[in-house]
């Protein structure tokens, strides 16, 4: 790793503030929305597949919508998707409220309303991906990945705890105070300048749609890394089971729960902090493949414990080697990526994140319905190790690259003027 003793100067770009708090905000809503929804289906329910079909709603959506929205992203403006996105999430809070306050006491409508966020979060997935790079100049992109990410992570740590403790009184305090959170961020994503994009003008046709995809498969250093994260977390996305193992193993509430979803969030966080200062330059794939191996161990001693205590500490371990992993493979794909088709490039890398998340979590509610909820827990840890290991022989390239192609261009420039 390399030094930055100045990793925070990014925040000096006015539209890089915005887009930054709109989007802690926003993840901060969401995720205590799904600590309340989890717990709500589980304890109305008390069925595992439920919990996967959670996951199920968000994803059928986004997969149908995504590379239409890849397109969209390209075609008008990112800044503008991402506040009505923002807004969409904002009326789904809503409707969950309404829901939660009719006393209601079947779950079918959760789904439905989980449906309408997953088609929402479709278009804001490569929209959020894409603007990014357009917020900032260059030289400093490399600072805001890490610090977008550690800010997310905050989110992501603060948010399943807040709502844990806000459920004490009740799923609709929690859906009020999400409702409020996304209500600012949309307003303050409203505010942000529209950055210059490079834009593109096709119809939205099959072949224009389709060039991300192209795109990622005519390179094997890029398809390596999203489908690595693809099949890893597909198979050891034991988040959707935590209602259950917090309820049924652990025995602890809401408020552990809560807990439980913040340990990933707290170690992705901290490690996103350090990369922001001690940014990785050498050995790439090493770290990339070290990451997922991490998270998959973490897997397996999380469905073998019945700690509290090491629990945590696995889920905090999974949340490190994650972001060590999603932190390579970004800047991996948007340095490969012009600019021209980065949405529609991004909505691939959303299909794989989204496959990997959602469709994970519907896979671990029927593998726990098979087999039970903690060997369905050890498996998915077990297959992601094997998934790391098969990757590593199947992209022999990815696994050996030492620096960024970028960085590799720079130096070979600089040598190239030193001899001139």
């Amino acid at each position: 790793m390399s030094s930055s003793s100045n990793g925070f100067s990014v925040l000096r770009h006015r539209n890089f503030r915005f887009y930054l708090t709109a989007r802690v905000l926003g993840t901060l809503a969401v995720q205590m929305q799904n600590v309340a929804i989890g717990w709500q289906v589980y304890s109305m329910t008390h069925n595992l597949f439920y919990l996967g079909m959670i996951g199920l709603a968000q994803f059928a959506p986004f997969l149908l919508l995504i590379l239409l929205a890849g397109h969209a992203a390209d075609r008008y403006n990112r800044r503008l998707i991402v506040t009505i996105c923002l807004g969409v999430q904002l009326l789904v809070g809503l409707a969950l409220l309404a829901y939660t306050t009719s006393g209601m006491q079947v779950v079918w409508p959760v789904f439905a309303v989980l449906v309408l966020f997953g088609s929402a979060r479709a278009f804001m997935g490569p929209a959020t991906q894409a603007i990014l790079v357009n917020l900032v100049p260059q030289r400093d992109f490399s600072k805001a990945v890490p610090l977008s990410s550690s800010s997310f992570h905050v989110a992501v740590i603060l948010g399943p705890t807040l709502g844990g403790l806000l459920y004490i009184y009740g799923p609709k305090v929690v859906y009020i105070a999400a409702a409020s959170l996304l209500l600012v961020a949309t307003v303050l994503m409203a505010l942000v300048k529209a950055p210059p994009q490079a834009s593109n003008r096709e119809p939205a046709t099959w072949h224009s749609v389709l060039e991300g995809l192209r795109f990622v498969l005519s390179r094997p250093i890029v398809l390596g890394a999203m489908s690595l994260d693809l099949f890893a977390v597909l198979f050891g996305g034991a988040t959707a089971l935590l209602p259950a193992l917090a309820h049924d193993v652990l025995h602890v509430g809401p408020t552990g729960l809560g807990l439980l979803r913040t340990a990933p969030g707290a170690g992705a966080a901290l490690c996103s902090v350090l990369l922001a200062f001690f940014p990785i330059t050498r050995r790439i794939g090493l770290w990339m493949f070290g990451g997922v191996a991490v998270f998959g161990l973490g897997t397996v001693v999380l469905g073998a414990t019945a700690s509290f205590v090491v629990a945590l500490v696995c889920l905090l371990l999974m949340g490190a080697g994650d972001m060590i992993s999603v932190y390579v493979r970004h800047l991996l794909v948007q340095f490969e990526t012009p600019d021209a088709i980065r949405g529609r490039v991004s909505a691939v890398n959303s299909v794989f994140i989204g496959a990997s998340n959602e469709l994970g979590e519907f896979e671990s509610g029927v593998t726990a319905g098979w087999f039970g909820l903690r060997p369905a827990i050890v498996f998915g840890g077990a297959v992601t190790l094997g998934v790391t290991a098969a990757w590593i022989k199947l992209f022999p390239v990815l696994a050996r690259m030492d620096r960024f192609p970028h960085h590799e261009k720079e130096l070979a420039a600089q040598a190239e003027a030193k001899t001139t």
